[in-house]
């Protein structure tokens, strides 16, 4: 029996929205190519309605997860630290070819990522210590503040960053009870979409994190002004200050919280990150409650 040659089956990358993969409903791909200009894949091109969708799977999951208890919630971005460690091979392909690495760089960058959820896993029941607490009142109160989540937030991807600054940027977002729907690098898309794949096994509930990949201005301006939407964070703008503009100033037609885009290098996104991205899209509510005597003794608790 002669021996017959085997035909590579191809990897189709698909979006990542509400727990699913879809196509982009309007059909259209765009071709994605290495530094050198190789061809690596077709990614869906994504359109105003799949951003549409994208926005009615985060509210849809947004209560669950942000009702989820700060434990649970770090448990599973460790988990999804435990799911790339497995697929870790992938990544540094996908990263390699993405940003022009070699494969030892591209091997620490994604160890970097892996670092990443775990590090912000572990914050998920101790932000709210740093960010609130009682605070000291003039009269029979007592005075708590406590951190709560700010909704759905968009986050538009750093553009070279393509997997480091990804997960710096979503993380945080769902580490403190949000949801995001996340525009992909344009250039570099592919270790995004993978990511979705990971999420997708990683107990994390479908639409608490949506990926889009496409043109980021195309993307990005409906998100921004669409009325269920509560922020967004700018960071994959950085290099375009008109893009910024625009949408920041379609953001305040419903006061959406925006963060607005740093210039940050490959080495910033390495270092350890502080609390700010957590904070960013945190809203404080404090309670009053009067204090009650005890008795003729007149003391209170």
């Amino acid at each position: 029996m002669s021996a017959v040659e085997r035909l590579s089956v191809f990897k189709t990358y698909k979006l990542y929205v509400g727990g699913k993969f879809p196509r982009s409903e309007s059909g259209r791909v765009y071709e994605v190519t290495d530094k050198k200009g190789n061809w690596l894949a077709n990614v869906p091109l994504s359109s105003r309605k799949d951003a549409r969708d994208a926005v009615v799977a985060a509210r849809k999951a947004f209560g669950g997860w942000s009702g989820a208890t700060a434990y649970n919630r770090g448990q599973v971005l460790y988990r999804v630290a435990e799911m790339l460690e497995g697929r870790k091979e992938q990544f540094v392909r996908e990263v390699a070819e993405s940003e022009g690495l070699s494969k030892p760089k591209a091997a620490a960058v994604v160890d970097a990522a892996i670092d990443r959820w775990v590090w912000y896993a572990g914050w998920t029941d101790k932000i709210a210590q740093v960010v609130g607490g009682g605070n000291p009142v003039a009269g029979p109160f007592f005075n708590l503040s406590s951190p709560e989540p700010t909704g759905v937030v968009v986050v538009l991807a750093p553009q070279e960053s393509s997997f480091l600054g990804l997960v710096s940027v979503i993380a945080p977002v769902i580490a403190t009870g949000n949801t995001a729907i996340v525009v992909a690098s344009e250039r570099a898309p592919l270790p995004a979409l993978s990511l979705g794949e990971v999420l997708a096994t990683s107990d994390l509930p479908g639409g608490v994190v949506n990926v889009l990949s496409g043109r980021t201005a195309e993307i990005a301006t409906p998100l921004a002004a669409h009325q269920d939407v509560n922020a967004i964070d700018l960071a994959g703008a950085g290099t375009d200050d008109g893009l910024a503009k625009e949408l920041e100033i379609a953001a305040a037609d419903n006061l959406k919280r925006v963060l607005r885009p740093q210039p940050v290098d490959e080495a910033d996104w390495a270092a350890t990150p502080g609390t700010e991205r957590m904070t960013a899209f945190l809203e404080t509510k404090t309670v009053w409650h009067p204090t009650g005597a005890l008795g003729a003794s007149g003391s209170s608790y």
